[in-house]
């Protein structure tokens, strides 16, 4: 029963991703795959405002959407399980309307409504801007330290990461501050992961006296 429901969703998705272009063209693929339901929808979405020329717009569009949503009296509509499909369904329709979103987005967020996956939009805008940050070039990179860098160790360590960079990649820099980790710092950029906290050079101290003694 699952691998059908999936089966299913995946033509709907390939149904949108078509529609709102014309019949019968193949599907863009995004720069990077996101899995999950939210995936199927973002990839369509992906594909759709590709041909269209319209990454950007919709970009926009869906954080727009994730502004609305975050609304006490929205979200109490929309994310609510006990509120009726009907009502769910007229309260974005109206939403789209007032905010004159694409005919893109607007499909998005009727399908959405009507596979009764709502709960699942934040999850979709996610993926869609995972999408689009890959699309652009950008690699994220989190760096947390136990206490917030001067500016010029700030430069200085952008100027690091930068070199680490290849040709037309852009840094997406996030800094973080966690007293817990006692001093220098935990780098995550990309898919790879530095540790160079005061606290792991701690633990591995104390493990390797451990052995010893």
């Amino acid at each position: 029963m699952a691998s059908l429901a999936v089966s299913g969703l995946s033509r709907q998705v390939r149904c949108f991703s078509t529609s709102v272009t014309r019949p019968f063209t193949k599907l863009v693929r995004p720069p990077v795959q996101v899995y999950g339901v939210e995936g199927c929808y973002a990839t369509a979405l992906y594909s759709a405002a590709s041909k269209q020329n319209k990454l950007e717009q919709v970009e926009k569009e869906l954080l727009r959407v994730a502004q609305i949503l975050k609304e006490p009296k929205m979200a109490a509509s929309i994310l609510n399980p006990f509120t009726k499909r009907s009502i769910k369904v007229k309260s974005l329709h109206d939403m789209t309307t007032k905010e004159k979103f694409s005919t893109l987005t607007s499909n998005l967020i009727n399908l959405l409504a009507e596979n009764g996956h709502l709960t699942s939009i934040p999850a979709v805008i996610s993926a869609f801007s995972t999408m689009m940050s890959v699309h652009r070039g950008e690699v994220p990179c989190t760096v947390t330290t136990a206490s917030p860098l001067d500016e010029a160790t700030l430069s200085e360590l952008k100027t690091v990461l930068n070199s680490f960079l290849s040709k037309g990649q852009v840094l997406k820099l996030e800094i973080k501050t966690d007293p817990s980790i006692m001093g220098g710092m935990i780098v995550r950029i990309g898919e790879k992961y530095v540790d160079m906290s005061a606290k792991t050079k701690i633990q591995k101290l104390s493990k390797a006296m451990r052995e010893v003694f």
